[in-house]
């Protein structure tokens, strides 16, 4: 096996063992922090001990006994200065296996944990992301759109506020999911938008492992709650946005924008899925959620059979109901560009220029707003726009994207 096989094992190794190395540390030894620098520590040897003396035949119960290993010794060292009874009982691994509960699948059983109330809604996504998702710091912070050391000081607050709260690893009952299933959802989607358009530069820009695991992990809550609507509203997102990933970056590597897609490779079974969920939630005649609403305007996009026919007084109406659920900028962002297809560039580019000040640092701002000055012939602002879009996106084939429509300027 070549350098290059072994390196995309150990890859393809991460991105499906990582959730469950920690989650299996973190209910024998109760501690996230052990859990995840044993895992880390594991992948970290993988990488020295693989090239040279193969890759096993099963990578995740080779990593799973190899973090174990370096989590006793972490325990083993600590001990020496602290409670040795203690230390027994984190090594032993006699206990009688927990009552599964509600919920059945390692990889949740953790989400939940790192959903659990009495942290900030914003902790628990970003120390689920990491935890679970398995994304670095960078990656997290730039879905929050704050700094680095920002966002590694969170994490490491939030899991030593678990550790001081001694918040267990357990399952949750059937009647503590609704109080968590608000905190898992946006931890799904986040992690669905990371696969959808990964941020890092060094990452393929479509990341189908997080695509497929958050969809995974979104029916099993689903299973779990299937009269909850916002569960079932992202699914359907989901659904219709995965539907579009195999033409969304073309042969060279470039990001292929929906109007420009071939519709006709979409996958037609989930296009269909979630078309049906969506007409669920709308004859269940109950308010729709942000995450329905969200459903909704992607089904308006994946019934029109070419861009042409794309009904978009209904997206903007769709977007005028969402902007009353979440007012945050980047909503606003998504109004203005339904906007522009409906009423023109310039009433769009009123909208956006006003988000400035909070869209600063977020590089499809600037797309956004590169390509209604390139519509409206402002080619020297769209340039700079262009420039300041491509010097933030971390995605190659968005990159590639934005730096062909800017060269393409007169």
């Amino acid at each position: 096996m070549s350098v290059v096989d072994v390196r995309e094992a150990i890859t393809q190794a991460h991105h499906e063992e990582w959730a469950r190395v920690v989650a299996a540390l973190t209910r024998r030894f109760g501690d996230l922090d052990i859990a995840e620098e044993a895992a880390a520590e594991a992948f970290a040897t993988a990488v020295e001990r693989w090239p040279a003396d193969g890759v096993p035949p099963n990578p995740g119960a080779w990593l799973t006994t190899t973090a174990n290993r370096k989590a006793i010794d972490r325990i083993r060292r600590e001990s020496k200065r602290g409670d040795k009874q203690k230390e027994a009982q984190m090594l032993s691994d006699d206990d009688p296996p927990e009552p599964l509960g509600a919920i059945d699948d390692e990889r949740l059983r953790l989400i939940f944990t790192c959903c659990h109330p009495a942290l900030a809604m914003e902790t628990r996504v970003a120390l689920t992301l990491r935890m679970v998702g398995g994304l670095t710091v960078p990656e997290i912070a730039r879905a929050f759109l704050v700094q680095e050391t920002a966002m590694g000081q969170r994490i490491t607050r939030a899991k030593a506020k678990i550790k001081a709260a001694r918040i267990p690893y357990r399952v949750p009952s059937a009647e503590d999911l609704p109080a968590r299933v608000s905190g898992v959802l946006a931890v799904l989607y986040l992690v669905f938008n990371e696969g959808y358009l990964a941020t890092g530069p060094d990452t393929d820009p479509v990341r189908h492992d997080l695509t497929a695991e958050a969809i995974r992990l979104t029916r099993l809550i689903r299973a779990l709650m299937p009269d909850d609507g916002e569960v079932a509203g992202l699914l359907a997102l989901m659904l219709l946005t995965e539907a579009r990933r195999t033409a969304r970056v073309s042969t060279s590597g470039e990001l292929v924008t929906l109007d420009e897609q071939d519709r006709g490779a979409w996958d037609a079974g989930m296009v269909a899925e979630g078309h049906r969920l969506v007409r669920e939630r709308l004859a269940a005649g109950v308010a729709p959620g942000p995450y329905q609403i969200l459903a909704a305007i992607n089904a308006v996009h994946t019934s029109a059979r070419d861009v042409r026919d794309t009904d978009w007084s209904q997206v903007v109406a769709l977007y005028d109901q969402l902007v009353r659920l979440d007012s945050s900028p980047i909503v606003a962002l998504n109004r203005a560009i339904a906007v522009a297809e409906l009423d023109g560039p310039e009433v769009a580019l009123a909208t956006i220029d006003r988000l400035e000040d909070k869209l600063a640092d977020y590089h499809a701002y600037h797309a956004t707003r590169a390509d209604l000055l390139r519509r409206l012939g402002r080619s020297q602002k769209s340039r700079a726009a262009y420039d300041k879009a491509i010097e933030l996106a971390g995605n190659t084939a968005e990159t590639a994207y934005l730096t062909r429509r800017r060269d393409q300027l007169g």
